[in-house]
């Protein structure tokens, strides 16, 4: 767990520290990734929808680009 101290009573600046290091540590990932239980066909599913959907967009960047 990370920690962080407060300096100078200024809380503001040492809530805004502590999350950047849970989100570089990947904490609230894996927290929010844990709450439920997701089948391995339902991961593949949705990693194959994402997959089509940033496909797609990269499509629509390059016909956008062409011209």
């Amino acid at each position: 767990m990370p920690r962080v101290t407060v300096r100078n009573n200024n809380v503001e600046a040492a809530l805004r520290v502590f999350k950047r290091t849970v989100t570089n540590a990947g904490i609230l990932f894996e927290y929010r990734q844990r709450q439920e239980y997701d089948k391995p066909s339902a991961k593949r599913h949705k990693a194959r929808q994402s997959a089509k959907l940033r496909e797609k967009k990269r499509q629509n960047e390059i016909k956008t680009n062409k011209f």
